[in-house]
């Protein structure tokens, strides 16, 4: 399984953060500190995003490799954004970059090679220039789209307050109540 596994796609990005000495805050912490500021609810730029099944954002500062011989470090911090979503990876990226720019700018400005004035394409492009193929990832939604996802949820949740509401109640009055339920449960919203 690499990228997708039916209609859900898995991202996996590392963008090389600048090194800027210079800098009063050091861009990876400028990254930090903004990506702790965001809302972590239904008020996520992902939330935007009605096609995100989850999304990752983290700052690698170093991974350590000590072989017998010699011991590697990386040479930079690395932008790791992780994500699961529905449909094609141009359509998503197209559509960060479209509905959640401010983000978008916030986050990838400290980047190496980001265009800082970018338009969707040329994000679209360095975004696949730093992608890693995704060769493993935590699929929990059975090839479900957002929608169908949160409609299963919902249903889930009513048919619980529905056995909550109704135990104790024999034959014909549950019979009544589970009638009644199902006909709203079918006129519910998607």
């Amino acid at each position: 399984m690499s990228n997708q596994n039916g209609s859900v796609y898995g991202l996996t990005i590392l963008s090389p953060i600048r090194d800027d000495p210079q800098a009063e805050i050091p861009p990876s912490l400028a990254i930090q500190m903004y990506l702790a500021k965001l809302p972590r609810d239904h008020h996520s730029p992902f939330a935007k995003l009605s096609s995100t099944h989850m999304a990752r954002l983290s700052v690698l500062e170093d991974v350590v490799r000590v072989t017998p011989v010699i011991e590697e470090r990386l040479t930079t911090s690395y932008l790791v954004f992780e994500s699961n979503f529905d449909g094609d990876i141009d359509t998503y990226l197209m559509r960060m970059a479209s509905e959640v720019p401010e983000f978008v700018r916030a986050v990838w400005q400290h980047c190496v090679g980001c265009p800082l004035e970018f338009e969707e394409h040329s994000f679209i492009a360095y975004m696949k220039k730093c992608q890693v193929e995704t060769t493993f990832y935590f699929g929990a939604v059975n090839n479900k789209t957002v929608q169908e996802t949160l409609l299963a949820l919902r249903t889930q949740s009513s048919v619980a307050a529905f056995i909550e509401r109704n135990q104790g109640k024999r034959g014909a009055e549950l019979r009544k109540a589970f009638l009644e339920f199902r006909k709203l449960l079918s006129h519910t919203p998607r």
